[in-house]
């Protein structure tokens, strides 16, 4: 069978950086192939390579054979190689048809849209996808999943042979998952050669039917995904085994309550939540979508205000109005968009990690000591191992688990009593979860009372002192450290006291 793509020596470096060092890679039709690697390890820029964001220092990239030049986005478009990112890019004012087509309406004499043919066009697509949507309807209507699938409507509409997807189950759920490889297998069945980017290695297993691994802007080599195991998928990534120890549950019987929340509720999000956390202990929040534990902890940060109920820190009830409120209280919250809401992401890796704390860097007028927030910077950058040729680089230039790092610097140098981690490993490579596990495990070593909020079951159980679990704005259950999955998995779903079917 001839090659659909094949990459040869792709070579590519910037400032400071060398990205790529003549990585070669391949697909067949109807092949999903998967690419892998710790973030950093060069993947996004291959693939931006091979859809026309970046051109290679080095290297050839050849399609059907033949060697092609790819200067733009639109040239690797016009020959058929589509992506779709892991942060979508739809309008949400527009519908799903003007989404697919903007920038090539089909338009009528005198200009004007030819509405009629617009739809028509995307329900013929949408027939070919067999999904069933309208395609006037709004995308703001739309959940992530249904989004999803107008972008892979919108790379077809292109012709697209090859599509490229990265992290795209990031956000979904079991059914949309499941609602997501039945298109991609129907793709695969009609000769489409899709490169799929993931971090999770039961999708890896499912659908993939190679694995290209990549490290450090290496090519580290290329297995069949069924015949390989998972442990060896993991130490090619990394360069070592990861050993996946359970958790170790310390005596906290004497030590002192960190923060209590009793009775607290909002709207109908939270309904009377009471539970109370230790120093040094890790309470690991379970539960399925829309259970509320991002709302609970957005409430205890003063993100969200709360209808009743009372929050104490250290014993002192609290009334936390606001985020400011919560850092001067000792509470530090990482959300699970760090992007939004964690980072300034045009700012460098010092004004971040110092951004909570400059006060205390600062003179009676306001004059910042840099030379002092760049020592500060530089350690934390070597406690931590954080990837950066320098505490001047760009937030926005960083893996997705070193910007994680850089965010819990940022109120390891605020020096939080309490710590909220909502999904602290979302979009984060299996090497760098082992490093933010073993930094957690530390953090609560040195005394820090630590929430971590997690939809992956296997990191909450290999994390938590105890588990706390919700279903619909209630907590249904605390269970210790190392519960059976099955007992987390009936709590979640206990709607109103009855087990959901």
């Amino acid at each position: 069978m001839s090659e659909l793509v094949r990459m040869e020596g792709i070579d590519k470096s910037f400032p400071g950086v060398h990205a790529l060092k003549a990585v070669d890679f391949e697909l067949q039709p109807g092949e999903v192939h998967a690419l892998m690697g710790e973030n950093g390890a060069g993947k996004s820029t291959l693939m931006k390579v091979l859809s026309g964001v970046y051109r290679p220092d080095g290297g050839r990239v050849l399609v059907d054979g033949q060697e092609v030049s790819l200067p733009t986005p639109k040239a690797a478009q016009d020959l058929g190689i589509g992506i779709i990112h892991q942060e979508l890019a739809l309008m949400r004012d527009l519908t799903v048809a003007q989404n697919i087509w903007i920038g090539r309406e089909p338009r009528l004499s005198f200009g004007r849209l030819d509405e009629a043919k617009l739809n028509a066009d995307t329900a013929a697509i949408f027939a070919g996808m067999n999904i069933h949507m309208d395609p006037r309807t709004p995308v703001a209507g739309l959940t992530i999943a249904r989004q999803q699938m107008v972008e892979i409507a919108k790379a077809l509409s292109y012709r697209s042979r090859v599509l490229i997807m990265d992290e795209p189950t990031a956000a979904l759920n079991d059914a949309e998952i499941a609602e997501l490889f039945t298109i991609i297998r129907r793709l695969k069945a009609e000769g489409v050669g899709i490169i799929y980017i993931s971090h999770k290695m039961d999708e890896i297993k499912r659908i993939s039917d190679r694995v290209t691994i990549m490290r450090d802007g290496a090519y580290v080599g290329t297995v069949a995904a069924a015949e390989t195991p998972i442990s060896r998928i993991i130490s090619m990534m990394v360069g070592r085994e990861l050993t996946d120890e359970a958790v170790r549950i310390p005596d906290l019987s004497a030590a002192e309550t960190a923060l209590e929340v009793i009775d607290v509720s909002r709207g109908g999000e939270l309904k009377n939540i009471s539970f109370s956390l230790r120093k040094g202990e890790i309470l690991g929040f379970a539960g399925l979508m829309g259970a509320g534990r991002t709302e609970l902890a957005r409430a205890i940060f003063g993100a969200e205000p709360v209808d009743s109920g009372e929050i104490r820190v250290h014993g002192k009830p609290l009334r936390i109005r606001s985020p400011a409120e919560a850092v001067r209280a000792g509470i530090g919250y990482l959300s699970e968009d760090r992007k939004h809401y964690g980072l300034a992401l045009t700012m460098d890796v010092r004004a971040n990690i110092a951004m909570a704390s400059l006060k205390r860097h600062s003179d009676a007028i306001g004059r910042i000591d840099e030379d002092a927030l760049a020592a500060i910077a530089r350690d934390y950058i070597h406690k931590l191992a954080i990837r950066t040729p320098g505490d001047r680089q760009e937030v926005r230039l960083l893996s997705g688990g070193n910007q994680q790092k850089v965010v819990i610097a940022k109120w390891l140098l605020r020096d939080c009593d309490i710590l909220i981690f909502d999904e602290p490993t979302r979009g984060i490579d299996v090497g760098a979860k082992a490093e933010i596990y073993r930094l957690l495990n530390e953090l609560a070593a040195a005394g820090k009372a630590i929430i971590v909020i997690s939809s992956e079951l296997p990191e909450v159980l290999r994390l938590s002192h105890r588990i706390a679990v919700m279903c619909e704005g209630r907590l249904t259950g605390i269970l210790p450290g190392g519960a059976e999955q099955e007992k987390i998995m009936e709590l979640a779903t206990q709607r109103n006291g009855k087990t959901a079917a």
